[in-house]
């Protein structure tokens, strides 16, 4: 039996559209183009930067919403993180 997370097993599937394909929608709101890397709620499709990244939109966005998981925005990469329960996935 695999101890994933509920919320990873549920997102697996979710590919919602981004919100942005530019870039961190925060960032570029506030007219900032500083990021490392970029994540995408599989909730919403908001695109936010990474913790690595001066503002942490992605981190944010959680804090704000409570939607659970993110998925890498980066070209090549496919896992994802669930925030809740501080697990990492594929």
């Amino acid at each position: 039996m695999s101890d994933r997370c509920a919320h990873l097993t549920g997102a697996a599937t979710q590919r919602p559209n981004p919100s942005s394909v530019n870039g961190c929608e925060d960032c570029l709101a506030a007219g900032e183009r500083v990021w490392a890397h970029l994540r995408i709620c599989t909730d919403c499709g908001h695109v936010g930067c990474c913790d690595s990244s001066p503002n942490r939109h992605a981190t944010v966005h959680h804090e704000q919403t409570r939607h659970p998981v993110i998925r890498s925005f980066e070209p090549g990469e496919n896992w994802m993180w669930c925030f809740v329960d501080e697990q990492l996935g594929v």
